[in-house]
């Protein structure tokens, strides 16, 4: 390691241990470190995917075990174990009608299970459709009630979680659709596959095509991340554009493949930059809510962090992450304030927020992450 990434490091480790350093306080900053806050217990088979939930303390991990466990993951303890699909549970993930959260999960036995947490997790819908293991499943932000599928039947497909029905199916990759991310907005989808692509897809069109195709990749892509806009500036700057673009919710985008890098891109589909530093397989990515790192996981058994405000150079490395492959990566969503909501937190009415009264939602970035692997653990790195 050359002094000056030794130097980084340290510094970092010094500013994240002194108390009084702006760094503890700016979650725009905030990076995760070991030791982890809770190593959770109980899969008995390698974990494959996490998922938080958007408002509780609630984290479901999914494992080859056959089962979902539900973990409360600031105490650090299991609050429940799901069963129901009768192979390998490949993704979870939380989402649906805003104030009626549902959980989703997919398998190896084909089939989509949607699960109510305020009924204790009672499964509430099985979507059977696909012809092959499901690998991915996202519900699609600002629909209310659709979820995106992805199969090794090489196709992705939206559901109407209200219904059951599938709505559209998205044909294009050559081989198994192996992750899937849609845009903030709902607008976009973001596919990896094993046929060495990753494909942009508008689903707003009554038969979505790809938009865009990511080609550049010299193995399988396994996962990808859409940026946030608060990336946009970092990452235009990168691209060499002046003035970042604000016209899409999917202007920049991150692959990670088992050619051991991971690669940026722009909306039309150039590679912008590829990031190279893990020594095996990269499984999980996903940008800082904040917009400066972009965090990445492998089978090389670390979390990597990359500072896009230096040309996405590997500011920290958390070598021991796992005792073994990290399969699975997710950061804890933003806890959205709702300014008109009647004294909340304790606070009396109409409490101006700090810097400033507006009338805007604010997303508070929550310095949490969760990890899983095929150690049999889960651990969450936390503030």
């Amino acid at each position: 390691m050359d002094l000056e990434s030794r130097n980084h490091i340290l510094q970092s480790e010094l500013n994240e241990t002194t108390p009084t350093s702006r760094q503890n306080k700016d979650p725009v900053a905030w990076l995760p470190r070991a030791p982890p806050r809770h190593t959770l217990q109980s899969h008995r088979d390698p974990i494959t995917c996490v998922a938080f939930h958007p408002v509780f303390s609630s984290l479901a991990s999914g494992s080859e075990d056959q089962t979902i466990k539900i973990w409360d993951w600031e105490l650090g303890e299991l609050e429940r174990t799901i069963k129901g699909h009768t192979k390998a549970v490949l993704d979870v993930d939380y989402g649906g009608p805003r104030g009626n959260t549902l959980l989703a999960s997919c398998s190896s036995d084909l089939t989509i299970k949607l699960w109510d947490p305020l009924d204790s997790y009672k499964n509430i819908r099985t979507l059977p459709g696909h012809d092959h293991s499901v690998s991915a499943v996202r519900f699609i932000p600002g629909s209310g009630n659709l979820l995106v599928s992805a199969s090794r039947d090489k196709t992705l497909r939206i559901w109407d979680v209200s219904t059951g029905y599938c709505v559209k199916t998205l044909r294009g990759h050559a081989e198994w659709v192996r992750d899937v991310c849609p845009s903030l907005d709902g607008k976009y989808i973001l596919s990896t596959s094993d046929d060495y692509t990753s494909r942009l897809w508008d689903v707003t069109i009554t038969n979505p095509e790809p938009k865009v195709t990511l080609i550049g990749h010299e193995h399988v892509v396994l996962c990808c991340a859409i940026a946030p806009p608060a990336a946009y500036q970092n990452l235009a700057a990168m691209a060499g554009i002046k003035k970042p673009p604000a016209t899409s919710s999917a202007e920049f985008m991150a692959t990670g493949s088992r050619d051991k890098s991971i690669r940026l891109w722009d909306a039309r589909g150039t590679c912008i930059k590829t990031l190279v530093g893990h020594d095996n397989w990269v499984r999980g990515l996903v940008f800082h809510p904040g917009g400066k790192y972009l965090l990445s996981v492998s089978d090389d058994k670390t979390l990597r962090c990359w500072d896009l405000t230096q040309e996405g150079k590997c500011v920290k490395t958390l070598g021991d992450a796992h005792g073994h492959f990290v399969q699975c990566i997710r950061w804890a969503p933003s806890v959205i304030k709702d300014v008109s909501v009647n004294g909340e937190h304790g606070e009396p009415n109409g409490t101006p927020k700090k810097g400033g009264a507006t009338a805007t939602p604010e997303a508070q970035i929550r310095c949490v992450i969760a990890t899983g692997s095929v150690d049999l653990n889960v651990r969450i790195f936390a503030n």
